[in-house]
């Protein structure tokens, strides 16, 4: 088994998924002019549907976040704007900068999970304020946040969102944290403004935009990702010396499913839809499905292994 699947929770209710117990190595993730150092084996790690929330050691400025998570990290719990069934019954989004209430709002709620439980958690602010969300995650000493539309642009219910990647990473050096950044690429609910291939696209997030890790979608929440994008994805950084970056299949996993996304060479799989009481995205999540979806997971590494 390649990675380790990932649960997330759309309402205030967080859930921790216990991933398999064997999982693999998985070397020190790194931008790719940074040295890299190799990491003990992991027990897998776990991320949301729209964002993210991480109990960890003290952010330092060099090491990144994604190691740490790697080391000690056997799930996660997830706590966002765009997670919350509350700001989800308030759609539409706001498309960049949220209103400094939401900001206040989810820093308290990201700091009550950290404070209740010892996983990695990470920030996903919605619709696209990574500055947001990075904050957040700096002030409770969060593992990673998730940027919807890094680079480029696309055209989305809001209009168009415009990839901010410049300011996000010198926010980054200010804040001297390590917070990792996982990208969308061809982001759900969203045209990309050009024809720019998807393997193309997550080699300029990871290469041009120094994103640590990047996520595969299908066309919307809930929708299955093409698993043929996945392998593009995997290979295309691959064959540039970036097989180290992980990638995650983010819209349509199933217990059923999760084995051939891990198969197509992802490194993790969110899942948030096929977790919730009667498959409603905004419905509360159901202990079974994360159950039987955890079984599925470790399964899959049984049989790899």
């Amino acid at each position: 088994m390649k990675g380790a699947a990932i649960a997330d929770s759309s309402s205030l209710s967080q859930h921790v998924i216990p991933l398999a117990p064997a999982a693999p190595t998985w070397p020190r993730l790194h931008h790719p002019s940074s040295a890299s150092t190799p990491t003990g084996p992991s027990s897998g790690w776990s991320t949301s549907q729209h964002s993210l929330a991480h109990r960890g050691s003290t952010a330092t400025a060099t090491p990144s976040a994604l190691a740490r998570l790697r080391t000690h990290a056997s799930s996660q719990t997830v706590a966002s704007t765009g997670s919350s069934s509350r700001t989800l019954g308030t759609a539409p989004f706001y498309p960049d900068a949220v209103p400094n209430h939401v900001v206040a709002e989810l820093t308290a709620i990201a700091t009550a999970v950290t404070d209740a439980v010892d996983v990695p958690v990470g920030i996903n602010v919605l619709r696209n304020d990574a500055d947001a969300a990075l904050s957040i995650a700096a002030a409770v000493n969060a593992a990673f946040v998730r940027v919807n539309v890094h680079i480029g642009a696309a055209t989305t219910d809001q209009g168009i969102l415009e990839g901010r990647a410049h300011e996000t990473l010198r926010l980054r050096d200010r804040l001297a944290t390590d917070v990792a950044i996982l990208a969308d690429v061809h982001v759900k609910h969203a045209t990309p403004v050009g024809e720019q291939t998807i393997d193309r696209t997550a080699l300029e997030t990871v290469e041009r935009g120094r994103a640590d890790g990047v996520i595969v979608s299908g066309p919307g929440t809930g929708d299955e990702t093409s698993l043929v994008d996945v392998e593009r994805v995997v290979d295309g950084l691959a064959a540039h010396g970036h097989d180290r970056v992980p990638v995650f299949v983010g819209s349509g996993v199933t217990n059923e499913t999760v084995g051939d996304c891990l198969a197509a060479g992802a490194d993790g799989v969110i899942v948030g839809t096929a977790l919730k009481e009667g498959g409603e995205t905004t419905a509360p999540v159901a202990s079974e499905p994360v159950a039987d979806l955890v079984a599925a997971a470790r399964a899959t590494g049984s049989d790899d292994s």
